[in-house]
């Protein structure tokens, strides 16, 4: 009879977190509607509960193996360190994490690899939780900022880095444009983004629509670029030293979508601490990790990397008036 009346409860939980999905959407309004949102996850502690320090997916390998969840999101930054190059780089090295959530991406570089770092993100709650969760002598400092009107000077960090923050940018173009203004010539960009398939190239079907629209609706995305997309508008800043290089983590992220949910099943106390509403909060997210994995499985969604140099035009420009100077 005990286990009747637990399915009944659960299944009820189910329910009204269900009507609440489709209810109360957190639709995208302005970038005070992002803050809000990472304030509030924030401050219930049920997302640092089940996804640690890194509010970003796991990289389970090429092929993928199974890995501790955790683990996953940390090696995760390992390997875009080793994919961006960044790993070659000396201690000291000023990185601008662009969008750090609670700061863990940045105690990695600062810790791991010595780099001097800022961590920038919308979020009050998240700035402050990331200055809690940062030990005396890691050099990373946090502060609040706006990635498309970044508060930094030109020519200001060696790197610039970002972990899945572009769906939330109303604006890539000004994004990108940003992001490559504040890099010192010859500096670095490295960016790992969810982005949708290019429908440039194969417009989205009967089914696809709407499932992008809960997707961007329940978030706060005002949209998803596509791999194409955004590497083009990393392009045409007219800053960058070659090409855009790109790659497709899809299959290397993809199990995170799953095991976030599993991390609910095995670990409920993260829900039940909160209370009733931290149960109803979690069960409410369930259908869009679904969604996601959905998307993700089935090409509707990739996992884009993106790496671009500076250019060095400006400094060579210098060289040369000083060359024609010397001449005269």
């Amino acid at each position: 009879m005990y286990l009747y009346y637990t399915l009944g409860f659960l299944l009820l939980l189910s329910v009204i977190g269900i009507v609440l999905y489709l209810k109360n959407p957190r639709s995208y309004q302005s970038s005070e509607t992002v803050a809000n949102s990472y304030d509030e996850w924030t401050e219930d502690g049920i997302v640092e509960f089940y996804w640690g320090e890194h509010i970003h997916l796991g990289h389970y390998g090429s092929p993928p193996q199974k890995k501790n969840f955790l683990t996953a999101k940390s090696d995760f930054v390992h390997e875009m360190v080793k994919w961006g190059g960044v790993d070659k780089l000396p201690r000291g090295t000023t990185v601008l994490d662009v969008g750090c959530g609670i700061g863990g991406s940045s105690r990695i570089l600062a810790k791991d690899y010595g780099f001097n770092v800022t961590g920038i993100t919308i979020s009050p709650k998240q700035v402050q939780r990331a200055q809690e969760l940062t030990p005396e002598g890691v050099d990373a400092k946090f502060k609040v900022d706006d990635a498309l009107a970044l508060s930094f000077p030109d020519n200001s960090f060696d790197v610039v880095w970002s972990i899945e923050a572009g769906p939330h940018m109303p604006d890539k173009a000004k994004y990108a444009q940003e992001m490559i203004r504040v890099l010192k010539p010859g500096g670095i960009l490295v960016v790992a983004d969810w982005n949708q398939r290019d429908d440039r190239q194969k417009p989205l079907n009967f089914w696809e629509k709407p499932v992008m629209r809960q997707l961007l609706e329940q978030w706060s995305h005002p949209a998803f670029s596509s791999i194409e997309g955004f590497s083009e508008l990393i392009a045409e800043t007219g800053l960058v030293e070659g090409e855009v290089i790109t790659a497709d983590w899809t299959p290397e992220t993809l199990p995170s979508w799953f095991d976030s949910i599993w991390q609910g099943v095995i670990r409920p106390q993260g829900m039940i601490l909160s209370g009733l509403s931290g149960i109803i909060k979690s069960i409410r997210e369930v259908p869009t990790l679904l969604l996601m994995r959905l998307a993700f499985g089935s090409g509707l969604c990739r996992f884009g990397m993106f790496r671009a140099v500076k250019t060095n035009s400006v400094l060579k420009s210098a060289d040369n008036i000083q060359t024609e100077v010397v001449k005269m």
